[in-house]
């Protein structure tokens, strides 16, 4: 790891050490950035230094902007999602510039983050594919618990429309599903 990619993670972290809400006794945040950097390096071992800073920064700061401070309903969520990529690219971008990144290295993460190019740049589509084994393997299931089977089924074909063929393929070979949640991934 060098020195430069070392610094932004651990700044990264120190950020996060201030969520207040705790999952497991750590900050929630923090504890969802080593989980994105440990799924990033089990699915794509000789990722970039950009996405594994964007794996890492996914919810930097996270509770910083509050959804109930948008509306209520989808247009709300959405803003309040968006708002919350720009915040965790711009903060990143901050802490990659302090490390002497190049301005390249800075904007291809803030796409990552920001979440422009799926579906059509590898390494945006690298990171939604682990933002969604990350939500599979540690989310889901609290999720699923508190939500109708409409509501996870909606979730689930979501989830499977985000990823490539190849992360769909994997959830199918990792992940013991019941049928018709694992029908939408076989699609």
């Amino acid at each position: 790891m060098s020195e430069k990619l070392n610094q932004v993670l651990q700044a990264i972290d120190t950020a996060n050490a201030a969520d207040p809400k705790r999952e497991d006794g750590q900050p929630e945040s923090q504890l969802y950035g080593k989980r994105m950097s440990e799924e990033l390096a089990r699915l794509f071992p000789d990722a970039s230094e950009p996405l594994q800073i964007a794996a890492r920064g996914q919810h930097v700061e996270r509770w910083k902007l509050k959804r109930n401070t948008y509306p209520e309903g989808r247009v709300g969520y959405l803003t309040w999602r968006k708002d919350q990529a720009r915040h965790h690219a711009d903060v990143v971008a901050t802490l990659m510039q302090d490390a002497g990144y190049a301005a390249s290295d800075i904007e291809t993460a803030g796409q990552m983050l920001r979440k422009e190019g799926l579906k059509r740049d590898a390494g945006v589509q690298a990171f939604e594919d682990v933002i969604c084994f990350v939500f599979l393997k540690w989310y889901f299931a609290p999720f699923a618990a508190k939500h109708s089977a409409e509501k996870i089924q909606s979730i689930v074909e979501k989830t499977a429309r985000k990823m490539s063929p190849e992360g769909r393929a994997r959830v199918l070979q990792e992940f013991d599903l019941p049928a018709d949640l694992a029908a939408a991934f076989a699609s």
